[in-house]
């Protein structure tokens, strides 16, 4: 004889064995344990300030890398003096994590600048859910830095896609640049005889390389602008 069937008094079984009510709906501890968990593997997190642990979604079908969280703690580290009150400029936002970092952490105000349509409309409703003083501009990089400015940044973030080239963007960054402007650059770590990251205040007229660092794959560091 097979074991007896557990009785279930007012209500139904579903196709999982859950005990749930003639209704539809499912008492308090059924829902408790099948409500899925969230993924993590497709968000990044803010680390510090008053959004800090909030979770930003990456949309799917993205291409994106997000800076690991460890890069970002040392960079708002290294940028601590100058986040507050600054006008920051995020280019190749992707989940504009860096921009939301800024803001989160006392930035007045920042700019994402994203050319692919998906992440630039999620960019737009993060930054509406969280009453950011923010500015989304869907499109390319290079077009943007062959404009006539429209703002001076204090603090800008450059992190292309690993196969762009950071000198040429560089090159045409010095207008948009406040007089004691602070960027984030980042690149794959270069072969023991490609050129470290100090050549690359050379493309910058008036900068100097102050901070860098290496974490896995890539070499990261802050030029420090005065204008002449």
């Amino acid at each position: 004889m097979g074991a007896a069937r557990a009785t279930c008094p007012g209500k139904r079984f579903d196709g999982r064995g859950q005990c749930v009510s003639q209704s539809g709906g499912s008492p308090r501890t059924s829902q408790i344990a099948t409500k899925p968990r969230n993924d993590h593997r497709f968000t990044v997190r803010i680390i510090g300030g008053r959004w800090r642990g909030r979770r930003i979604a990456i949309p799917h079908g993205t291409a994106v890398r997000p800076t690991p969280d460890r890069v970002r703690e040392t960079v708002f580290n290294w940028l601590s003096g100058a986040i507050s009150g600054a006008v920051c400029l995020d280019l190749f936002a992707g989940t504009g994590v860096f921009g939301l970092e800024a803001l989160s952490r006392g930035a007045r105000e920042a700019w994402f600048v994203e050319r692919d349509a998906e992440l630039a409309r999620a960019l737009r409703a993060r930054s509406e859910e969280l009453h950011a003083e923010a500015r989304v501009v869907q499109t390319g990089v290079e077009a943007l830095l062959r404009q006539a400015p429209q703002q001076r940044f204090d603090v800008v973030f450059l992190d292309p896609p690993y196969q762009q080239a950071l000198e040429p963007l560089l090159a045409h960054l010095e207008p948009w640049l406040a007089a004691s402007a602070q960027v984030y650059v980042e690149r794959p770590r270069p072969r023991s005889d490609a050129p470290g990251l100090d050549e690359l205040a050379q493309a910058l007229p008036g900068a100097e390389l102050i901070k860098q660092s290496k974490a896995g794959a890539v070499v990261f560091g802050l030029l420090r602008y005065r204008r002449s």
